[in-house]
């Protein structure tokens, strides 16, 4: 039972910094869950004990497992249990688990049945992209340029960017990302000499 009790009053803390990491307010994550803006609250200064009832639609809000969202001791089991994320035409697959830094994820973008028109974002960020499999059409401030399997690019997200499959074939492609504008740093060693 003493496990139990240290669970529970650790997901307080946890919740708090799940909603600050996604910059979420308390009114934004009510709306989301259905609990209310003061339950919610007491629940991450450790005022409640939240319910199952509750955690459920926490988790799913957050984009964690229930495991996660308690910590629960890890089972041994090396798999990695990805969930896919739809955004827009694009399909997500996270592949890091850390709160905060770089994220990588690998991205899946149908076959285009016509050519699609970019539409150019800006955010805040650092994007590094390795194709896999199919054609990805990239669009970076006013170039126009098309990566193939085995190529790879870097950016700063402020600069206006869109991708895309660029053909009638669906594209795949890694992509490591660091909301803060962190660099992937690439060690090579140093040359040999003859």
């Amino acid at each position: 039972m003493e496990n139990i009790d240290r669970t529970l009053d650790a997901v307080g803390p946890r919740l708090r910094a799940l909603r600050k990491q996604r910059q979420t307010t308390l009114a934004d994550l009510s709306e989301a869950t259905g609990i209310s803006v003061s339950t919610l609250s007491r629940l991450e200064s450790g005022a409640r004990r939240p319910t199952l009832e509750q955690l459920l639609p926490l988790a799913r809000a957050h984009g964690v497992t229930l495991d996660e969202l308690v910590d629960a001791p890890l089972t041994g089991d090396p798999r990695v249990h990805l969930r896919p994320i739809k955004h827009g035409h694009m399909t997500m697959l996270p592949l890091t688990r850390r709160a905060g830094g770089i994220q990588a994820y690998k991205m899946i973008i149908p076959a285009q049945t016509k050519r699609q028109e970019p539409d150019l974002k800006v955010h805040e960020g650092y994007e590094w992209m390795y194709v896999l499999n199919g054609r990805l059409r990239v669009v970076l401030g006013e170039h126009d340029f098309i990566l193939v399997p085995g190529e790879a690019a870097e950016f700063d997200t402020h600069i206006p960017h869109w991708f895309g499959a660029a053909d009638n074939e669906p594209v795949e492609f890694l992509s490591l990302f660091g909301k803060q504008g962190e660099r992937a740093h690439m060690r090579a060693q140093p040359k040999r000499k003859s």
